[in-house]
């Protein structure tokens, strides 16, 4: 009878150990979800600024009767490297 006491008592220790093992494995994969929303939000917000301040500023500031060839750089790369912040944050988010 004792030893049915005895291995009740590891059975419950084991079971027990599983359980804290499983809820801390629960909430590094939680943690890592919110890190990865996270970095994918802060390269969205990346993408937003460089489209605000190359595109829509280099279009702007554009005067008809000066050489536009810088400012029409400026838009193509603000162009080019909103879409690679967009592609990163979609990476990291699948």
């Amino acid at each position: 009878m004792a030893i049915y006491k005895v291995w009740g008592k590891m059975a419950f220790k084991l079971m027990s150990n599983y359980s804290r093992l499983q809820e801390v494995k629960k909430e590094n994969k939680e943690k890592d979800k919110v890190r990865r929303e996270k970095l994918a939000g802060l390269f969205f917000d990346l993408a937003k600024l460089s489209f605000a301040g190359l595109v829509v500023g280099g279009i702007v500031s554009m005067k008809p009767d000066v050489d536009m060839t810088l400012d029409i750089y400026r838009v193509i790369i603000g162009g080019v490297s909103t879409i690679i912040f967009i592609r990163i944050g979609n990476t990291i988010l699948k």
